[in-house]
């Protein structure tokens, strides 16, 4: 399946995307803090895409999309989700199962709270946490690498270990290359958001969802409490379960995508049965009346 690499202005900042050809329901993929659309490689070559219109964006800041035009105002969680439904408006694309890793997670639920293209909600890394610093630790571990989650500059050592503890030991030379090129301007403004309480509450919109929601993590995820993931009360929580992908860590879409991409392709079908059954009522009571 060829994939087309494009760059789309943006009233927050010129976005890089990859999209393939599929023309079943699009899926859009959001990377974390450092990331780039690079590395969601593992699904845009997998059969899915060859089915899907499946489109990873670069967010501002990232990987080959231009920084911020209004940092100030693009580097917060509904800035960047902002970006994104700008991103889907200039594609034409109204509904869409979006998929959020860590960073990328949480612009997701921003966007599943604000805009009406998310058809189903996917989340890895992305604890969906109550606004404010008590919603924070209780969703993530406390210990001193979760700082670099919001350090502006980062040093070698720290942009190795980043690296380290999102893919482990062995990942895509090119990840550290994403990681240094990040701005570093998003980490610090984000995390101060976030700590102020901006935006959405995301464990409301998590537990009260009226799309599909799946909760896909690795088991030795280092930031994110499983337990408290687990505990939420979702009211469409897909499988009826949290998924928990042993020996997988924070990024289990590169580390496990043998497991992980199936996840991904049963939740597709669910969206798209839900959608299609949703489209169906509609037609039913239009002709009704």
């Amino acid at each position: 399946m060829p994939v087309v690499d494009k760059t789309i202005q943006t009233r927050h900042a010129e976005i890089r995307l990859s999209e393939t050809s599929g023309k079943g329901l699009p899926i859009l993929m959001l990377h974390g803090s450092g990331g780039a659309r690079q590395m969601f490689a593992k699904q845009l070559s997998s059969p899915l895409a060859e089915i899907h219109r499946m489109v990873a964006i670069d967010l501002p800041g990232h990987g080959q999309s231009s920084d911020a035009f209004d940092p100030a105002a693009t580097y917060t969680i509904s800035g960047l989700a902002a970006a994104v439904a700008d991103v889907l408006e200039q594609l034409g694309i109204k509904r869409a199962l979006v998929y959020g890793w860590s960073l990328g997670g949480h612009v997701a639920m921003e966007l599943t709270a604000s805009h009406p293209a998310v058809a189903g909600l996917m989340l890895t890394g992305a604890p969906p946490v109550a606004r404010g610093p008590l919603g924070l630790l209780r969703g993530f571990h406390t210990h001193w690498d979760l700082l670099l989650a919001s350090k502006r500059s980062y040093s070698e050592r720290d942009a190795e270990r980043f690296e380290q503890l999102c893919f482990g030991v062995g990942a895509d030379p090119a990840f550290l290359d994403m990681i240094r090129r990040a701005d570093g301007r998003v980490r610090t403004n984000v995390f101060r958001s976030m700590m102020l309480g901006a935006g959405a509450d995301q464990k409301r919109v998590a537990e009260n969802a009226e799309v599909p929601v799946a909760m896909v993590n690795g088991a030795d995820d280092p930031f994110v409490r499983l337990g408290y993931v687990a505990g939420l009360s979702y009211r469409t929580l897909w499988d009826g379960r949290c998924h928990v992908i042993a020996g997988a860590g924070h990024a289990p879409f590169w580390t496990a995508a043998e497991i992980f991409n199936p996840l991904l392709f049963r939740f597709v079908r669910h969206v798209m049965e839900r959608e299609f059954e949703s489209g169906r009522r509609e037609r039913k009571t239009a002709g009704a009346a």
